[in-house]
């Protein structure tokens, strides 16, 4: 993630493989040079991320610290599909790589797997269908249940566990879910009871999971929570493997306690032989097929083609997994974000001493914004201070490693407007701020507040902060001497809280002014200071 709008051609890695619809974007794209090396070995996938700003993969490849480390120039990891259990996350978001990932568009291919393994377990399709080829006739013995009138337990509630929701009611069957991430409100819009897992579980007669795996939701369905399910439940999961306790669940089937099992997902893929769930009754397994339509293929591969493409060529993170915001916030945070990023590259040049502690606030409309606003103000403030590379994804984590405490404060309105950005910065034994807001309709970002002084600029392009005596001659004697440096002023802006007393004069210049004229600058009589600020 550069963050600078490079115009040099990128490389993309393609380390498993992509359909055409994905691929086109790519190859179609000005700036990206798009690899192949679906059929690499470890060793020569790690040769090849040398280099290279981006990698895309699919569940096959391995993406851990290891091989995060060979891409010393890696600005995205792009997964084809949801899941990112195959990616080091903690490693990734260190080194400010944005992991991309394509949530959407598998989501209905996926629920109807899980539904289909819902009737086909309750139906016994996969043992009807083995015992009529075998040449048998048992209809008596095949006697399975239907669904109507049963409760279905959702064990997540996002995109595909919401689509499940929906069949679920379409058969009749009553749903509740469990998700903590979800208001009641959502709840009832998507037509389902919330409640927590341990009253779930007793009521499901059907239990489907909709998870991600995380170190803290593995084995998250173990012997205790199966023997919580009512006598002759079924148990379904195509989210992924580990999410169940794989012997305490062919010991249910064995026992009877659970009727029938539907699995697309396992600990161990492909299934090893001496897997206690090869022999176990009334149990429908499929290879790991979720995703695995024509429809959702093609759109897999484009969407994550998409947002490779966009966050190489156009620093557009919408998809990205671990930077400080939900997806679908960047629309209404991005341009709070940036005006934060301006004020934090405003405010690192103001001093040069060592930062004690940034507090980040802010007063306006705009929910959630606060952690998104902390990190892209951090990105501003450190971008100059430190040789790694940084950006919104590891801005809060860089300031953490080098001791910078980050607070972020919710202010009360500030007068005059309605999107209000300030930061301070603590420098030992005193503090510097700069405040900023969002003007009009279109939100155009203005500096309103240097330190004590009440300024109205644009943050952008270059800025001459010059501290100096109010006296007369000053803004003349500042405008000759750019003048005969052939240096082009676009604005001045002299702010003063009392006449006679200290000023501070902003001046928009074009390109930045070579040291030999700042130096000139500083020499004259009244002028105390002159900084210069350059805004990427």
């Amino acid at each position: 993630m550069s963050g600078n709008g490079t115009s040099a051609t990128k490389r993309l890695v393609v380390a498993d493989p992509l359909l055409p619809e994905g691929l086109d974007v790519l190859r179609e794209a000005t700036g990206l040079a798009v690899e192949d090396h679906t059929e690499d070995d470890r060793s020569q996938l790690t040769e090849a991320l040398h280099g290279a700003s981006g990698l895309i993969v699919r569940s096959r490849t391995k993406v851990d610290a290891e091989l995060i480390r060979s891409g010393e120039a890696l600005e995205v990891i792009g997964r084809a599909g949801a899941g990112v259990d195959n990616i080091d996350m903690a490693a990734a978001t260190r080194r400010g790589i944005a992991v991309l990932n394509a949530p959407g568009a598998n989501t209905v291919s996926t629920a109807e797997l899980a539904f289909g393994l819902i009737i086909a377990a309750a139906r016994r399709i996969a043992e009807a269908d083995a015992s009529v080829r075998a040449g048998e006739w048992k209809r008596k013995e095949l006697r399975g249940s239907q669904l109507c009138g049963k409760t279905l337990g959702v064990v997540g509630a996002g995109r595909i566990g919401a689509e499940v929701a929906r069949r679920g009611r379409a058969f009749g069957m009553r749903v509740i879910a469990h998700d903590p991430y979800i208001t009641a409100e959502r709840a009832a819009e998507l037509g389902f009871e919330l409640a927590a897992l341990d009253e779930l579980l007793p009521a499901a007669d059907v239990l489907t999971l909709h998870v991600p795996l995380t170190d803290e939701n593995r084995g998250l369905i173990g012997r205790a929570e199966i023997a919580a399910l009512p006598e002759g439940a079924i148990l379904v999961n195509a989210a992924r493997g580990g999410l169940v306790d794989e012997a305490a669940l062919a010991e249910a089937l064995a026992s009877g306690h659970l009727s029938a099992a539907g699995l697309d997902v396992f600990e161990n893929e492909p299934l090893p032989e001496n897997s206690p769930l090869r022999g176990a009754r009334n149990l429908v397994v499929s290879p790991h097929i979720g995703a695995s339509t024509v429809e959702a293929q093609r759109e897999v591969s484009r969407q994550i083609a998409v947002a490779v493409r966009d966050a190489l060529l156009s620093d557009d993170y919408q998809a990205a997994l671990n930077a400080p915001y939900e997806a679908g916030d960047r629309d209404r945070t991005g341009p709070v974000m940036e005006l934060g990023r301006r004020l934090g590259t405003l405010l690192a040049g103001l001093e040069d001493g060592p930062e004690g502690r940034l507090e980040v606030r802010y007063a306006g409309s705009v929910d959630g914004v606060l952690r998104p606003l902390a990190a892209a103000a951090v990105e501003g403030f450190l971008r100059h201070r430190v040789a790694q590379p940084i950006n919104v994804v590891n801005a809060l984590s860089v300031a953490s490693e080098r001791g910078l405490e980050v607070a972020r404060v919710r202010t009360g309105a500030v007068a005059d407007y309605t999107n209000y950005v300030e930061i301070e910065c603590t420098y030992g034994d005193h503090a510097t701020t700069v405040g900023g807001a969002l003007l009009g309709e279109r939100q155009h970002a203005r500096i309103v507040r240097i330190g004590r002084f009440h300024v109205d600029t644009v943050p952008g392009g270059t800025l001459l902060l010059i501290r100096n005596r109010d006296v007369p001659g000053v803004i003349g004697e500042v405008g000759s001497k750019l003048g005969q440096a052939d240096v082009n002023i676009a604005e001045y802006h002299q702010s003063r809280r009392e006449a006679g007393g200290k000023a501070l004069g902003v001046v928009t210049v074009d390109g930045a002014v070579p040291g030999d004229v700042l130096t000139e600058l500083r020499g004259l009589p009244a002028v105390e200071e002159v900084r210069q600020v350059v805004f990427d």
